[in-house]
């Protein structure tokens, strides 16, 4: 993992870094698919900025869609920003769009409660 210095101030992984990263975590992950030109990617970070910090049970990260697009076709993310919550090497679900803290909150909670 990595950490930018521009609006991505999220921990951030790659298609390198994914399996470790994401898909072998001994805890959920949700994945932001992002990028620098996304002006709704750069609403929704403090959101999940704010998740990450109120949920030690759950690993926020970030994806630079434009420098990982194997990762983005691999989980067909047709639109950013798109938040992809992965448990045990499982896809459980995938948010598209800036959406509120509650109902982000609330879609991974139904997702986790599975």
């Amino acid at each position: 993992m990595t950490q930018r210095n521009d609006h991505m101030n999220l921990p951030e992984t790659s298609t390198a870094a994914f399996e470790a990263d994401v898909l072998t975590s001994d805890k959920p992950v949700l994945v932001d698919f992002t990028a620098d030109w996304c002006g709704p990617c750069r609403m929704v970070t403090p959101v999940l900025k704010q998740i990450a910090e109120e949920r030690p049970d759950l690993r926020v990260l970030q994806v630079d869609a434009d420098a990982n697009p194997e990762l983005t076709l691999r989980y067909r993310v047709m639109g950013l920003p798109s938040m992809a919550l992965f448990r045990g090497g499982e896809l459980l679900t995938v948010l598209v769009g800036a959406q509120p803290k509650s109902r982000l909150l609330s879609s991974l909670e139904a997702a986790l409660a599975r």
